[in-house]
């Protein structure tokens, strides 16, 4: 058992760790406290929407729920994880409600911006603890920035389950409605590969599988990683492109608030155009730094991360493929795990930025052509 935590100080009491090999260390990972509860959220029928080209859409729906959820919680940390058409995370008793506000005003903005349709549940961590599973987290920092974090324990995966079975739903707010989506933009254009192809990488523990040995795979596959080059990291030493007017203007214009539609367009065109102009001639601003805003851009990217199965979006040669292949379908063979690989030309970056002026900026990484969502319905595949 653990105890409450009605002041939500127990994230931030977590230790950070460094290097992303010691992910699997079950000594990292804490039960989230007995009074907190998992969100989650996901776009129906994710698929349909790639096979008609609107997956920055979906991604920008997903970084939404962080966005908004941040924002409900004026700041306060809390353990999240975006997971491209989707997003999972965790709050204190304290902060349920406005949690449970954020994501029904979130439901409702994708709906009628975005002509998406999202899944929202808050499932109490009590009842994932009734299924004999847990909720154990661990905090990551890629950088020292900032931390993400890590999920284990199968809770995260029943949660979801149970959101698709229409458990713990919550119901979007009335229409005209909109959360706080400060900071959430998609400036930065599409990111090619440098190495050959841009791999989305899913892998989960098959039914029964033995700890240990999905562990060692685990271990394996970030092992064969880290010694491609730049750990196989999607985005450039010196940043994703950046050109005017972005691709996704539009969505940056439908998650500001007031004022016609038209309105916001212009403002976000002026804003853009100011931004641009900064960071195209290197100049500082008020104490931003364009030089120093990349560098942390590039080391703040959340291109590889664990939410009860390793995610990761890798700028990837065809040999590194060839070998995740091989070890990942061994694996399978052997009833370890389940996988999903879907290969594609570019990455894409969606960002939350609070404030250009900190460091902890947020900047989530997926596949430009399907990505996780892509990955995913391979791994259903394999299942059948």
């Amino acid at each position: 058992m653990t105890m409450p935590d009605g002041s939500g100080t127990f994230y931030g009491g977590i230790p950070v760790f460094r290097g992303f090999g010691r992910l699997m260390d079950p000594a990292l990972y804490s039960p989230l406290p007995d009074d907190w509860s998992i969100g989650v959220a996901d776009i129906v029928e994710s698929t349909k929407a790639i096979a008609e080209a609107r997956y920055k859409a979906v991604n920008m729906a997903g970084a939404a729920v962080i966005a908004a959820v941040t924002n409900a919680l004026e700041g306060r940390e809390f353990p999240f994880v975006f997971g491209g058409d989707g997003a999972s995370f965790a709050v204190s008793h304290d902060d349920l409600d406005r949690a449970r506000e954020a994501l029904a005003l979130t439901a409702t903005w994708v709906k009628e911006d975005l002509n998406l349709v999202m899944r929202v549940a808050l499932v109490p961590i009590a009842a994932v603890r009734a299924q004999g599973l847990d909720v154990r987290v661990a905090r990551f920092g890629p950088s020292p920035n900032l931390s993400y974090a890590m999920f284990t324990g199968g809770g995260l995966g029943w949660a979801e389950a149970a959101m698709k079975r229409g458990e713990f739903a919550i119901s979007p707010a009335p229409s005209g409605t909109q959360p706080d989506l400060s900071g959430l933009s998609c400036r930065f254009e599409e990111i090619p590969s440098a190495q050959g192809l841009i791999l989305s990488v899913l892998v989960v523990p098959a039914r029964g599988a033995d700890p240990l040995a999905f562990r060692r795979l685990i271990e394996d596959v970030i092992a064969l990683v880290e010694r491609s080059p730049d750990a196989g990291r999607p985005v450039p030493p010196g940043g994703p492109p950046l050109r005017w007017p972005p691709a996704g203007i539009d969505f940056e214009a439908r998650a500001a608030r007031g004022g016609s539609l038209l309105a916001r367009r212009a403002h976000v065109l002026v804003h853009t155009l100011f931004a641009y102009f900064i960071m195209r001639f290197g100049i500082s601003v008020g104490g931003f730094v364009p030089k120093t805003y990349v560098q942390q851009v590039v080391e703040n990217s959340d291109f590889r991360k664990y939410d009860d199965g390793l995610r990761m979006v890798l700028d990837c040669t065809p040999e590194l493929e060839r070998a995740l292949t091989q070890r990942l379908s061994a694996a399978a063979s052997s009833g370890v795990a389940r996988y999903g690989l879907h290969p594609q030309d570019a990455a894409m970056m969606t960002c939350f930025t609070p404030s250009a002026l900190r460091s902890d900026h947020v900047h989530f990484i997926d596949g430009a052509r399907g990505g996780y969502a892509s990955a995913a319905t391979a791994l259903k595949a394999m299942a059948t």
